[in-house]
């Protein structure tokens, strides 16, 4: 019998090749979205790499109270993605691939969505189509989950039917494996160590950036360089 992984994460902004990785792992992916909104976290920004070192990209975004939740979270202004798309161009014009991806990149900054969350998961979308990456990918709130942080990530694999949960390595500091093995769920805990150095131009080799580096610089082969075999 076909053993069904489910992932479950909160969006991230062209999140780094990690991410992606626990997508390609998982047969469902979870955009789990109704969760506070956190400044200064990998919600609204991420890493790219320039000749003068690594620089933050971050969307502009209205943070109105504690409460609020990702999926309730606009952007503030529409000039943040005339402003990345040139920071990309600028930085990774000349990497091999950067012509094979830029205008399904460009057709997402030019569009009209207000909704953080909507942004993340267009960028989420595309860049597990460039990856060749077909795991479904569904949003967390049409799951109508309750209970708190752990009964919410048992029951999303209850209702997909998952014999597997795939989590991040973070997610150890408050996970109980026993509550996960009572309801007949095995944990397949992610390792981030060991990546593959690739092709990368600006400068030292760093790991820690979105994975747009990895798929200018690498293109097709990108795949090659994640730890998911698909």
């Amino acid at each position: 019998m076909h053993s069904k992984k489910v992932a479950i994460l909160q969006s991230n902004y062209i999140p780094w090749k990690g991410y992606f990785d626990i997508i390609a792992r998982a047969d469902v992916f979870v955009i789990y979205d109704e969760v506070q909104y956190t400044k200064n976290d990998w919600r609204n920004r991420n890493l790219i790499k320039t000749k003068n070192g690594l620089q933050w990209l971050t969307i502009p975004v209205s943070h109105k109270s504690t409460s609020q939740k990702i999926h309730e979270t606009k952007v503030i202004n529409n000039n943040w993605s005339r402003k990345h798309f040139n920071s990309l161009q600028a930085n990774y014009g000349k990497s091999p691939y950067f012509n094979q991806y830029k205008d399904e990149i460009k057709e997402i900054y030019d569009g009209s969505e207000i909704y953080l969350s909507e942004i993340n998961r267009k960028f989420i979308v595309l860049i597990n189509k460039f990856l060749d990456i077909t795991t479904d990918i569904i949003d967390s709130r049409t799951l109508k989950l309750k209970g708190d942080r752990q009964e919410k990530l048992i029951e999303a694999c209850e209702k997909l039917n998952a014999s597997t949960y795939i989590s991040g390595p973070a997610a150890k500091e408050y996970i109980d494996e026993s509550l996960f093995k009572e309801n007949n769920l095995d944990i397949l805990w992610m390792d981030y160590s060991g990546y593959k150095p690739y092709h990368q131009i600006n400068g030292d080799f760093e790991h820690q950036v979105s994975v747009l580096d990895l798929l200018f610089n690498e293109g097709p082969n990108a795949k090659k360089y994640l730890k998911s075999k698909f």
